[in-house]
């Protein structure tokens, strides 16, 4: 077999995909849209704002841009992350606003085709579909597609007010 026969034998991806950052809070696994990411940095201290919520854990200056810091896991379950250095804040362009969410790790960036992605079932658990666009099986393990724009729009605009 010659090496053009080979290369043409080779399963290329067909229909369209998308592509997410995904990220751990405890044993859970969530993902992003890449298209959202703008960076990933260690955590930093930040400036706690008067009047907001415990999962906005402050602001910090992001080369002269002023960012909202949330901590992901105070806005799922109520609980606080104790960050430390091993701690990463994802930095997200979310409509017109530059945000930071606060995350145990960053995982791994997962390309799948878009009808991979599996609506988020009905239960009686504390999800809230609003701010779940979606899941995906991958391996032995499933990861949480986030609306990030539904999940925190409400506290942008309280910031900003």
């Amino acid at each position: 077999m010659d090496s053009e026969t080979n290369h043409d034998s080779i399963a290329k991806p067909t229909g369209a995909t998308q592509q997410f950052l995904t990220f751990t809070l405890g044993e859970a696994e969530y993902g992003v849209d890449i298209m959202m990411v703008r960076e990933v940095k260690g955590w930093t201290d930040t400036t706690r704002l008067p009047n907001t919520p415990d999962y906005i854990r402050g602001v910090l200056n992001l080369r002269g841009i002023i960012i909202p810091i949330f901590d992901l896991r105070a806005r799922f379950s109520g609980t606080l992350t104790e960050p430390d250095a091993k701690h990463v804040v994802t930095i997200l362009a979310v409509e017109t606003r530059t945000i930071g969410i606060l995350v145990d790790t960053v995982s791994d960036i997962l390309t799948v085709g878009t009808a991979d992605i599996k609506p988020a079932p009905e239960t009686d658990s504390n999800l809230d579909k609003r701010f779940v666009s979606g899941l995906i099986a991958v391996e032995t393990r499933m990861v949480v597609l986030l609306d990030i724009s539904r999940l925190l729009t409400p506290d942008l605009e309280q910031i900003a007010a």
